[in-house]
């Protein structure tokens, strides 16, 4: 089965940190899954949880991720990095495949 998702080297680093340091369980892996799709759209969730029969289960980097059959095709060729900046530090999805809009005039 193809991995749908990819991780930078910095998103890997930091969640292999929370792995280690946050007193996520062993048998808890990384769930990459979406939420909502009304008027703002589609979010991406990502968070620490027990394989349930219905997920499809990968190895990214030594990290294992869970991802729902239902959600694999919205997570299809995106990425997940991470950002510290001034303001904020977190995770983002980005789909390095779609070029960024430009409102329309």
């Amino acid at each position: 089965m193809i991995i749908p998702i990819k991780i930078t080297p910095k998103a890997e680093a930091e969640i292999k940190n929370i792995m280690a340091n946050k007193s996520i369980p062993a048998d808890y892996h990384l769930r990459v899954g979406v939420k909502g799709g009304g008027c703002g759209g589609m979010s991406y969730a990502l968070g620490f949880d027990k394989p349930k029969p219905e997920d499809q289960k990968f190895d990214l980097e030594g990290i294992p991720v869970l991802i729902e059959k239902r959600h694999y095709m919205f997570l299809m060729g995106m990425q997940i990095d991470f950002f510290e900046g001034d303001e904020a530090r977190g995770f983002t999805f980005v789909n390095p495949d779609i070029p960024k809009r430009h409102d329309q005039e």
